[in-house]
């Protein structure tokens, strides 16, 4: 099946904010925006503009588009731009001219009591230059006779799009159909058609495919947020109207850019307000298995949701309707290991390390708090810098590690050698090493840490420093940089489980900032 020209638009930064009042944080939003570009998301909608105090940088809700261009970054492939306005909170006066770059797509929306109101208002976005959406809210309230006075007013304007918006999550499949066939055959060939469905019925993605399915003869578009972040009980997941696309048209969105940036930016969010459905259980669906299988992966608490989607692809027919732990195991321990030969890179590595000092870097907080230390540490021995699963900004490093496939995909360019195992594939690494042969020194499972040291008694270095491995404490983790925080919750032991694996790797370590794990390797 092909498609003339669909587009799929997340508004996770703009309707998702609806549930944590759009505090979403500078750099967790632009991680976000980040992720959905590199998923091919054809629009990303960026926040609201909306008359507010004072500009927030933690809060997608701006008065100027100048403002909510600050989060877009350098490189947007193919991906457009858009923000929302309100007509009944906004003042379309401090909207500045579209500048040929940034956010370029407007989406207006108005009630049924100023919809009038609101075309004016759509008008003097238009003039501004921006592309423009009208998006009326809640459609179902509209008769059939109103429904076509506002298209004649579209017709008019001659936006870029239109959208149908079910506001209160009430539309079936035949009032989807009434609706689509009343405003496709009165709009304007050459206005996009766009959809924006509520979860009330849990109905969204079914609605999304039946539009999608109908072929109109029109460019069309789709509303979608992350995990179906939103208002509860939330919009349709952009993840699952993405996958129905890549299965049945020409489309080719990365769901594992979806599945990371729930897993670290929305997934804690629901910790606090809950809507919409799981996403593990959302891949065990999509390869139609049994759900005690996502549940085991999600329990061993080292896997992402991109790794779970990955190991559940590989599934033989004949062990998807029963669930068999020994089976899932099986193909667990195969995900994990992935056999290499290292013998080359690790002695090219043991020439470059053996007989000095390293300086391992992790990502606490202390990196941060305790500069000067690690700065005189660094003028007075001289070390090798090696940073474990992250690149520092502040300090510059000799090599980076990683084990973890969330934090080396968030580096674009590498300053340094990189070392990584070869649970991870990526090009141009500088010394693959095989994940087993450093896995199985933590008790409770893998430690990029622990694997990090394994690794340097082996390569034979004279002396071991770690700065920024502050432990696990009552507030959780604390890392230098929020945006890289790691959500997996650790228990009250696993400061002790952590020294214990130092104490029996048989080396010495010297922790020259605070870490809980000192606390108990002395």
């Amino acid at each position: 099946m092909t498609h003339n020209d669909l587009k799929l638009l997340d508004c996770t930064l703009r309707d998702g904010g609806y549930v944590n009042d759009w505090k979403w944080g500078f750099q967790r939003a632009k991680d976000i925006i980040y992720a959905l570009v590199k998923a091919k998301v054809d629009v990303v909608e960026v926040g609201f503009l909306r008359n507010t105090a004072a500009y927030d940088p933690n809060v997608t809700v701006c008065n100027r588009i100048e403002e909510l261009n600050r989060l877009l970054p350098e490189h947007k492939d193919h991906t457009m731009f858009s923000a929302m306005a309100m007509r009944s909170n906004y003042d379309i006066d401090q909207l500045a001219p579209y500048s040929g770059e940034g956010i370029e797509l407007i989406r207006i929306t108005a009630h049924d009591y100023d919809i009038e109101e609101g075309m004016d208002f759509a008008r003097e976005v238009k003039a501004k230059g921006y592309k423009l959406s009208i998006n009326p809210i809640n459609i179902m309230g509209y008769s059939d006779e109103r429904i076509l006075w506002i298209v004649k007013q579209v017709n008019e304007i001659g936006p870029y799009q239109f959208s149908i918006v079910d506001t209160f999550g009430s539309m079936k499949r035949r009032d989807l159909d009434r609706i689509v066939s009343l405003v496709d055959n009165n709009l304007d060939r050459n206005i996009r058609l766009a959809l924006h469905l509520h979860e009330n019925m849990s109905l969204s993605c079914c609605l999304a495919q039946n539009f999608i399915d109908q072929h109109l003869n029109r460019p069309i578009a789709i509303d979608g947020s992350l995990m179906g972040m939103g208002r509860i009980p939330g919009n349709l997941p952009i993840e699952l109207i993405a996958d129905y696309l890549n299965d049945y048209t020409e489309k080719a969105y990365d769901i594992d850019y979806m599945m990371d940036a729930i897993q670290d930016h929305i997934a804690p969010i629901r910790g606090d307000a809950e809507w919409g459905y799981t996403p593990a259980y959302f891949l065990s669906a999509r390869f139609n298995l049994h759900r005690n299988y996502a549940e085991y992966y999600l329990h061993k608490g080292d896997l992402t949701n991109r790794d779970i989607n990955h190991i559940l692809a590989r599934f033989d027919i004949g062990k998807k309707a029963v669930f068999d732990e020994n089976y899932a195991e099986t193909l667990y321990q195969e995900y994990r290991n992935n056999q290499i030969d290292d013998s080359i890179d690790r002695e090219r590595l043991k020439k470059e390390m053996t007989g000095k000092t390293v300086l391992v870097m992790a990502p606490g907080a202390s990196i941060l708090n305790h500069e000067k230390i690690i700065r005189n540490y660094i003028d007075d021995k001289h070390p090798v810098l090696i940073s474990v699963n992250f690149l520092p900004e502040i300090y510059q490093v000799d090599y980076a590690f990683f084990s973890n496939r969330k934090r080396i995909d968030r580096i674009e360019n590498f300053y340094c050698k990189t070392i990584v195992t070869s649970n991870l594939t990526e090009g141009g690494i500088d010394f693959h090493i095989n994940y087993n042969s450093l896995s199985g020194a933590f008790a409770q499972g893998c430690n990029s840490l622990i694997m990090l040291l394994k690794l340097l008694r082996e390569l034979e270095v004279s002396h071991i420093a770690i700065a920024g491995a502050d432990g696990y404490q009552e507030q959780g983790m604390n890392y230098y940089n929020a945006s890289i925080r790691n959500y997996t919750v650790h228990g009250s032991n696993f400061n002790l489980a952590v020294a214990e694996a130092i104490r029996n790797l048989s080396i010495d370590v010297e922790f020259i900032t605070p870490s809980q794990y000192a606390l108990h390797t002395e």
